[in-house]
């Protein structure tokens, strides 16, 4: 059965009618991009999922009694990994997207609109960041939530997770101004116990922080303080707006106070010295870049710091950040790095006569699946498909009409393809897009959802400000 012909909806149904646990399916005829450097990619292979898992990738593998779903002339590939972003913000996307600067940034969301959210705000914004994320073949999102104002704020970003199916990683901060309940990082306790106790992984926590006491002030800043909270709590740490030289001085504190390592991501890492990407490697620090964020909001070089993070030996993540001035998908993250970078290393060997060291389709690719999912502390549940992990699957037209005829299956998947031709997507084994849509989701009461949470948002800033 072809996944987009006439039978694709026989083919779900029949999918959902076994019980989760004991399905099995069978992909056939795919060209497959394991992205697991042992497996390489396979011309024409066989993919087997049972139950939430990938139990064996090859050539011509047995049936059984799986549902087998022929996808000739696709691609397989694990799901995209987003690494960071601020999903709560999401009714608001676009609002600024000519943004000057990241205080222009921060005064209006931070210190403007965020001070009026409700927790059904929070709700909204993050379910709609989390679909989005599915349609465009994000499987694996991790929320840098930094609007918890509330206890009930942080329930309804989890349960926003929680109802879409999405791979979430919850990172909960407290928010930059405003009132709030001063409940973070205390509330961090009850947050794991109700919803974190599973070890399926489908939904995760971590601690989210600053990088320094310049915007927020101390109390949200990392440091051995918040570390010991991390560490009792036995979860990571992502630490958001690290750039310039107060964040290279931090970095050298955390190395030297024994709370950096590879629990912790750095986000963005822009702008920063020798000596503190010396430390980040030797530590094994991990570093989720934003590169539309970078090069378009301008936050410090304003280059996306690829070159530094490989020459200190760290593989980075990539992520989305603020959807109120950026793009929602991977597909612009990894061909906006890849552009930017080679860009760069052309120009620097320009009149010399030296080589330059450009990345490849390849390394934008593992970036975005392998190296996010390390980066979210996930590395042994998804990022690849190598069997015994979990079933986070792409299947992606390669005959459309963007896309034909397929020569390089990485460079159709990096430079030709966009969220159209995703065809499938799967988390932990369960169909979340299917033909080309996503599903379960009523688009007409989720649309009048978002309007009225926008609406809200608008005016109660507006009266807030008038006031």
């Amino acid at each position: 059965m072809h996944l987009d012909d006439t039978t694709s909806a026989a083919v779900l149904e029949q999918l959902r009618r076994r019980p989760a646990a004991d399905r099995r399916i069978l992909f056939t005829g795919a060209t497959l991009v394991t992205m697991d450097p042992a497996l390489g990619v396979l011309d024409r292979g066989d993919l087997l999922v049972e139950g939430d898992t990938v139990t064996a990738v090859g050539p011509r593998l047995s049936a059984g009694d799986a549902v087998v779903v022929d996808v000739t002339g696709c691609v397989l590939t694990p799901g995209f990994v987003d690494t960071h972003r601020h999903a709560w913000e999401t009714q608001l996307r676009r609002i600024m997207p000519d943004v000057d600067d990241l205080g222009g940034y921060v005064m209006s969301t931070l210190a403007g609109y965020a001070t009026v959210y409700r927790p059904e705000d929070m709700y909204t914004g993050t379910r709609l960041a989390a679909l989005t994320a599915l349609d465009s073949g994000i499987t694996t999102m991790l929320d840098f939530s930094h609007n918890s104002r509330t206890p009930a704020h942080s329930d309804a970003a989890i349960e926003a997770l929680r109802d879409t199916g999405v791979r979430g990683v919850h990172a909960s901060m407290g928010p930059h101004f405003g009132e709030w309940d001063r409940q973070w990082p205390g509330d961090l306790t009850r947050l794991r116990d109700q919803y974190f106790r599973s070890d399926d992984h489908l939904l995760t926590l971590r601690l989210a922080t600053l990088a320094t006491d310049e915007v927020a002030g101390p109390a949200l800043a990392y440091g051995p303080e918040l570390a010991r909270v991390a560490q009792e709590l036995n979860i990571g740490v992502s630490v958001d707006a690290v750039f310039g030289t107060a964040s290279s001085e931090a970095i050298l504190r955390w190395a030297e106070d024994g709370v950096l390592g590879p629990d912790v991501t750095l986000i963005h890492a822009t702008g920063l010295t020798p000596q503190a990407w010396k430390v980040m490697g030797e530590t094994g620090a991990t570093v989720a870049l934003a590169p539309t964020s970078d090069a378009q909001i301008g936050l410090e070089t304003a280059i996306p710091a690829v070159d530094e993070a490989l020459s200190a030996g760290i593989r980075p993540g990539l992520s989305i950040d603020v959807e109120v001035a950026l793009a929602s998908d991977m597909f612009t993250q990894m061909r906006a790095l890849h552009t930017i970078q080679r860009m760069r290393a052309v120009n620097a060997a320009y009149g010399t006569g030296r080589q330059p060291r450009r990345i490849t389709t390849h390394d934008v690719l593992d970036f975005a699946t392998l190296q996010g999912a390390r980066t979210n502390g996930l590395a042994g549940v998804t990022g690849s498909l190598t069997p015994g992990k979990k079933a986070d699957l792409l299947v992606i037209r390669a005959e459309d009409l963007n896309n034909m005829p397929l020569n390089d299956p990485i460079g159709t998947v990096v430079l030709g393809s966009d969220a159209r031709n995703i065809s499938a997507v799967l988390v932990n084994g369960e169909p979340r897009k299917w033909d080309g849509r996503v599903l379960d989701v009523d688009l007409t009461a989720l649309r009048d959802e978002v309007h009225a949470s926008r609406a809200y948002v608008r005016n109660a800033f507006k009266d807030t400000a008038a006031a």
